[in-house]
């Protein structure tokens, strides 16, 4: 099997950016093992792995017909019964994980898995509950990692830009795929509002995000990032990133835009991470 193959199919890069939204969860829950910090890093990490490979095996003809040749079954790189596996030997390994965390954990992550294989197999065709599905599994993971310590009110916070920043990024991307929704007969959001409404609708989401997630700066949520410059100058360059992914929506409405929206995120990550690190090395 060929190693990018197989990372296109699982984008490993979203699951790394899952799974350290875990362990920022983790830490702002004060939770003391490295042990239950790594197990639940690995249960983010496969049960997105079994969820994208899933994904694509459901989505095949789709991709066919949108032509997305960044999917490893649509170049010939691997067959669908490899996305078949993979998904099955993934989705167990992620909530093994996570029973030997926590109840509570272990609860998560079987529902998070469940709720995967049910929107692979069928709530992808209802797309407008499809994009909060996804915009949840992008916000439950700090929730998953604070609950391996003890869940608090800054974790929460950051679950609400995670879900508001996700939704947008899943409508820019039912524009990108409406053509090829269309065939499967997928009702999306640009399906109702047209796209230049639903690309509308994508920037409000983001926009909201974007302006919340200053707040911790301005205001003592949490000491760590209140007046941190360490905080403020990854968050900036990540607000910059959201900023242009909107201009290029609007201006050359390709899946440069979606794709942007995936950098920012990740210095969003890191805008979080790095006043946690600095504390733990101190």
């Amino acid at each position: 099997m060929k190693i990018k193959a197989f990372y296109d199919l699982t984008r490993l890069d979203h699951g790394a950016m899952l799974g350290i939204a875990v362990i920022i969860g983790a830490i702002l829950g004060e939770a003391t093992s490295l042990q239950k910090c790594i197990l639940g890093f690995l249960t983010a990490l496969f049960i997105e792995m079994g969820s994208f490979s899933l994904n694509d095996y459901f989505d095949y003809e789709v991709d066919l017909k949108n032509k997305r040749m960044d999917r490893p079954l649509v170049r010939g790189d691997l067959k669908k019964e490899d996305a078949l596996v993979i998904a099955s030997v993934s989705f167990p390994i992620g909530v093994a994980s996570a029973f030997f965390i926590n109840k509570i954990c272990f609860f998560i992550a079987l529902i998070n898995a469940l709720l995967a294989i049910l929107y692979d197999a069928k709530l992808k065709e209802i797309k407008v509950i499809g994009n909060f599905y996804i915009a949840f599994t992008m916000a439950i993971p700090f929730i998953f990692g604070s609950a391996i310590g003890q869940i608090k009110p800054i974790v929460c916070f950051f679950s609400f830009l995670a879900f508001f920043a996700g939704v947008g990024r899943e409508i820019l991307k039912d524009v990108m795929d409406f053509e090829g929704d269309k065939l499967r007969k997928t009702k999306s959001f640009p399906f109702y509002l047209g796209e230049e409404k639903a690309n509308l609708l994508a920037s409000f989401f983001i926009i909201i995000a974007m302006v919340a997630s200053i707040i911790p700066f301005f205001f003592n949520i949490d000491g760590r990032y209140y007046n941190n410059v360490v905080f403020l100058i990854p968050l900036l360059i990540s607000l910059s990133i959201f900023s242009y992914s909107i201009f290029l929506l609007f201006k050359y409405k390709n899946e440069l835009a979606r794709k942007t929206t995936l950098v920012a995120m990740l210095f969003g990550l890191i805008a979080f991470l790095m006043p946690l690190a600095i504390t733990f090395i101190k």
